[in-house]
């Protein structure tokens, strides 16, 4: 099986998010490094108050839908969004799916950026950021 070693750093979340999962669904393993480097478009204060709301959705009496914090667990929340998670084939795309912070050492060699998945943008928010604004809260 195919394994693609992608550098998060400085790409849009979506667009990275979108990449990912449709390679998983053609049955290659997909491995994401740097993941806290990755940024959201936006405002800083918009972002936020979007992410806590979803946090305070999964306690209480709703029981879920359930957010995490850290980075690199979130940007794997967000893949699982672009996966047709209910159907076999999504489930079994998502398990194919692997997300770190930093780059460990067995990828140092294999790492890959992808060009068409950066923007520059004045108003942003890396996921290092968010994880620790997220977490003060």
């Amino acid at each position: 099986m195919e394994e693609i070693v992608i550098n998060a750093d400085g790409c849009v979340v979506g667009r990275l998010a979108s990449f990912v999962a449709k390679q998983a669904l053609m049955g290659k393993k997909v491995v994401v490094v740097n993941c806290e480097k990755a940024i959201i478009s936006g405002k800083k204060k918009n972002i936020l108050e979007k992410y806590l709301n979803r946090l305070r959705k999964g306690r209480g009496w709703q029981k879920g839908p359930y957010w995490p914090r850290q980075a690199d667990k979130l940007l794997r929340r967000i893949i699982r969004g672009m996966l047709p998670w209910k159907k076999t084939r999504g489930r079994e795309a998502f398990r194919r799916i692997k997300c770190f912070k930093g780059i460990p050492e067995e990828y140092k060699d294999k790492t890959i950026e992808i060009k068409n998945l950066k923007r520059d943008f004045l108003n942003f928010i890396t996921l290092e950021q968010l994880e620790k604004l997220l977490k003060s809260k």
